[in-house]
């Protein structure tokens, strides 16, 4: 807004006050509101905030001793020049354990406070509730979804209270709630926010078929388990394979699947020249990109040529290159996170991530192990152990 520099350094009284700008990755571009990025530019440049001039009240000012913070939920939207200004600190999603201790140190509690109940109403949340609440509910990073359905858990209560509280309320209470109380547990949390949003991360509860692997990908609810599925529908003429691809992939996915399929081709001897080949992401309605799916699609593509299932105890992620080097990713502990929350046991990442695994917490680890490749041979004597 017009002026608000200014305001600020009226507001606090201080030359050098932490101003925080939110979500700096919506800023309009051109169009009847100006260019708020020009303005951004000049205000967070060392080398010019010092004699910043604000056009709105035509007052120059020396902002050279704020400290600006700016939020974004993904940097690739913030204009090149002024992310060029900034040092960036990554910040990673809340895993189940911060989020079941912020919901049980303050949200929770508030919710109640606000529904307007007390420790003398007998209301208890359980742990485990809180834990089905989140898995099944609430798998974005942040915890804003969670606190919704707190809130209205709360209500909820509120309303069940009141109804017990007064004889001529109680009668509108449904059957299906008398007699249950005030306890949000496992068995009742589905008649307080109904059935769970997210059923399962396993697509194939037993063996998948051969030409179907596990991949881990980052996603706005953190991270989950992406499996890759490909087929080969017939055989024709020897040449170059005919490769399609469906599950809306992005043209960064488009050129991994690309990538792996003439890296593999270049393993094998011609068993899968002439063959019209499909790859699929399940989950259609969801849009893909990225390149680390790429050694995903290289285990499946070489499992569906050499007919030999990959072990099912495992999930992979990583970019690959034409020559069989994997290249490092990001988003490792929300991929990590995705793979314990499917029950896995054994985790491939790129040898260059080690580090990134190694500064995960301990609980994230545990019952987890872990394997780095550096080459697609390491994937291929990991993906095809017996």
């Amino acid at each position: 807004m017009p002026g608000k520099p200014i305001q600020c350094l009226k507001a606090t009284k201080k030359f050098n006050p932490v101003v925080l700008i939110d979500e700096v990755d919506k800023l309009g571009r051109g169009g009847n509101s100006g260019d708020p990025a020009s303005a951004l530019l000049e205000l967070l440049d060392p080398s010019q905030n010092a004699n910043f001039l604000d056009h709105y009240l035509d007052v120059p000012v020396d902002l050279s001793r704020c400290l600006f913070v700016c939020t974004a939920n993904d940097a690739s939207l913030i204009p090149g020049p002024l992310l060029d200004r900034m040092e960036v600190v990554r910040l990673a999603g809340y895993d189940l354990e911060d989020k079941v201790a912020i919901a049980r140190q303050h949200l929770v509690p508030k919710a109640l406070e606000e529904a307007g109940l007390q420790s003398t109403d007998g209301v208890s949340f359980d742990d485990d509730a809180l834990v089905a609440l989140i898995r099944g509910h609430a798998r974005e990073a942040g915890v804003r979804t969670l606190q919704k359905l707190v809130e209205k858990i709360g209500r909820k209560v509120a309303l069940r209270v009141v109804r017990d509280n007064d004889p001529s309320a109680a009668a509108t209470r449904p059957e299906s709630e008398k007699g249950s109380g005030y306890a949000v547990t496992v068995d009742t949390l589905e008649d307080f926010v109904g059935k769970p949003r997210f059923s399962k991360d396993r697509l194939y509860d037993d063996a998948a078929p051969v030409g179907v692997v596990m991949g881990l990908a980052w996603t706005s609810m953190g991270g989950a388990a992406l499996y890759v599925e490909a087929t080969k529908l017939s055989g024709g003429d020897k040449g170059a394979p005919k490769l399609s691809t469906t599950g809306q992939l992005g043209s960064v996915m488009e050129e991994s699947t690309r990538v792996a399929l003439n890296h593999v081709r270049s393993r094998l001897d011609g068993e899968l020249d002439g063959d019209e080949l499909h790859i699929h992401v399940p989950d259609g309605a969801t849009p893909k990109d990225g390149p680390s799916a790429g050694v995903t699609v290289a285990t499946a593509l070489l499992s569906l040529a050499t007919d030999k299932p990959v072990r099912q105890d495992l999930a992979m992620t990583g970019e690959l290159s034409l020559t069989g080097k994997v290249l490092p990713v990001g988003g490792i502990k929300e991929k990590v996170i995705a793979a314990r929350r499917a029950g896995v046991a054994h985790v491939c990442l790129p040898d260059e991530n080690r580090r990134d695994f190694d500064e995960l917490p301990e609980h994230l680890k545990k019952d987890l192990e872990a394997h780095f490749a550096a080459t697609f041979e390491d994937v291929v004597g990991l993906a095809f152990a017996d």
